[in-house]
């Protein structure tokens, strides 16, 4: 099994078919997308693919180190970025195709309208970890 993190973008990915932002969607439309997103997951959990999954704010931080007793610095309170994650989801999953498959019915949540969005999720394998050498 390899985990996979599936990366969902306010912006910076190629535009969704359905690409009305959400912040234009009605109360009804976000909660069904929501469901979707919860109802995914689930099923994943039943298959034993789910390991975790999150919903990101809009708003964030950079901040790195500045040195020994110095504040960190901050890019803020919004990050100046052409890419923002929405959210991210990781899965379990035995093949880099069942990861992309999975993307793929992630991709088909409702947005605008009800209709899917077919956003572009981006699908990033976890770094192994170094094997381990005995002697």
């Amino acid at each position: 099994m390899a985990k996979y993190l599936l990366l969902k973008h306010y912006r910076g990915a190629p535009a969704a078919v359905n690409d009305v932002p959400m912040d234009q969607w009605t109360p009804e439309e976000v909660s069904a997308h929501m469901r979707y997103m919860q109802d995914f997951a689930a099923r994943l959990e039943g298959t034993g693919e789910f390991v975790d999954g999150q919903a990101l704010s809009p708003e964030g931080t950079f901040v790195r180190y500045d040195g020994e007793g110095r504040p960190p610095v901050t890019d803020g309170p919004f990050a100046e970025t052409k890419d923002l994650i929405a959210g991210w989801m990781v899965i379990d999953v035995d093949t880099y195709e069942r990861a992309v498959e999975l993307a793929g019915e992630l991709s088909a949540a409702p947005g605008a309208g009800g209709k899917p969005i077919h956003e572009w999720l981006e699908v990033r394998p976890f770094l192994g970890d170094a094997p381990t050498i005995t002697e």
